[in-house]
């Protein structure tokens, strides 16, 4: 696997580039000025989603003006390129998040399980407000209602590995986002 190449083969399967590490670093920032207008004035915990959210992140919080607390919490629903539909925590939500206002941050959403789930379990604490931030939606897998507040792109139900996203634990190290070529039969 070459990092910077326009074709990537990881284990068994071989993705193509779809989003530049150029196009990724332009959408961040923007992203980054879209939330310090949002929660101007507002003292923030920016709560990443990992393991797939830490490259995002760390970008993302790097072009904020805001000063904010930085926390992570993992969480899993894929087995594989699936969603096993089940949720799986490590690490916990303190009553320290009480009365503040969240920003979750995630890499991608498409069912919207996760989103659900921890958005819950943060009205459960009483936080003061969340906000949203994904770096990928994909519309048309969403089976949740949920409100994303600042999305950087939409794309389609595919599978897609890099920036921090990975397939069986490899690909994250990619600087671009790469999505599955599919198999001409």
């Amino acid at each position: 696997m070459k990092p910077n190449s326009q074709i990537v083969q990881i284990n068994d399967l071989t993705f193509r580039e779809y989003i530049s590490e150029e196009q990724l670093q332009k959408r961040i920032k923007e992203l980054a000025s879209e939330i310090d207008i949002s929660l101007q004035g507002k003292e923030t915990i920016f709560l990443g989603i990992l393991n797939g959210c830490f490259v995002f992140m760390a970008d993302l919080v790097r072009y904020c003006n805001s000063d904010q607390e930085i926390r992570f919490i993992k969480l899993a629903s894929y087995e594989g390129k699936e969603s096993s539909g089940k949720i799986l925590m490590s690490g916990t939500l303190g009553e320290e998040l009480g009365d503040r206002h969240i920003v979750l941050v995630e890499d991608i959403i498409d069912s919207g399980l996760t989103m659900v789930w921890i958005i819950n379990k943060l009205h459960e604490l009483k936080v003061a407000s969340i906000t949203i931030v994904t770096l990928l939606f994909k519309p048309s897998a969403l089976k949740h209602e949920i409100t994303i507040d600042h999305i950087g792109f939409e794309i389609p139900d595919d599978f897609v590995v890099g920036y921090g996203m990975d397939y069986m634990g490899k690909g994250r190290n990619l600087r671009s986002i790469y999505t599955l070529l599919k198999v001409q039969n």
